[in-house]
């Protein structure tokens, strides 16, 4: 295997929501962020940021992301900005707005909590259909990271999808791959290429953003 390129990628959550708090699954569903509530979170993960300076920014296309990403001041003229559908939370289908005592008596939904996630829900994905859909925009990423000189990149994504990015590069298991809402993970990552030409990224570290010590505004 040789290393083609490496990249710093940021992966930020949303702020906080209506539904956040009335713990709610959202999915796909574009419900913006909860203000005042959202505000010290923003405010801290502003804080963060506030020095750093990336080559490329990726959002979710959903209001509550974009939203979040005009809060942290990043975004500068010069700094491509791609809206990504393929970053959107889990399509959790049927379940969207609603909460755990609404469902918990559903065998459905009682095999897929069994399941971790990896059934598929009701009219909504199964895990594998989201790693499907970041695998695909990860490979488009090391193309443009390659061709445009990336360094670093700023994502604006959603908690699921953080998860599932933390389960690839830190290989944790489902349930401990939770980060809270406007904060996230920085990975160093190689992208690597064998002799046919097949490339995969690779993780060799990993933190948590805001760093530990600088979370609490």
């Amino acid at each position: 295997m040789a290393i083609d390129l490496t990249v710093e990628l940021v992966a930020v959550r949303h702020g906080i929501t209506a539904w956040n708090l009335e713990r709610r699954y959202q999915g796909q569903q574009d419900i913006p962020l909860l203000f005042p509530d959202a505000e010290a979170g923003l405010l801290a993960l502003r804080k963060a940021l506030k020095s750093e300076r990336f080559d490329a920014i990726y959002s979710s296309d959903l209001q509550r992301c974009q939203q979040t990403l005009q809060w942290t001041e990043v975004a500068k003229a010069d700094v491509p900005l791609t809206l990504e559908p393929r970053l959107r939370e889990l399509d959790f289908g049927e379940y969207e707005g609603k909460v755990y005592d609404e469902l918990k008596d559903l065998p459905h939904y009682r095999a897929w909590i069994d399941s971790v996630g990896e059934l598929q829900i009701p009219g909504g994905e199964s895990a594998a259909q989201l790693r499907q859909r970041l695998d695909a925009w990860l490979q488009d990423l090391a193309t443009k990271a390659r061709s445009d000189s990336y360094q670093k990149v700023l994502t604006v994504t959603h908690g699921g999808v953080i998860r599932e990015l933390r389960r690839r590069f830190e290989t944790l298991h489902f349930w401990d791959g939770t980060v809270l809402q406007a904060q996230g993970r920085r990975w160093q990552l190689i992208y690597q290429t064998d002799k046919h030409g097949k490339g995969e990224w690779l993780c060799s570290s990993s933190s948590a953003v805001p760093a530990l010590a600088d979370a609490t505004p």
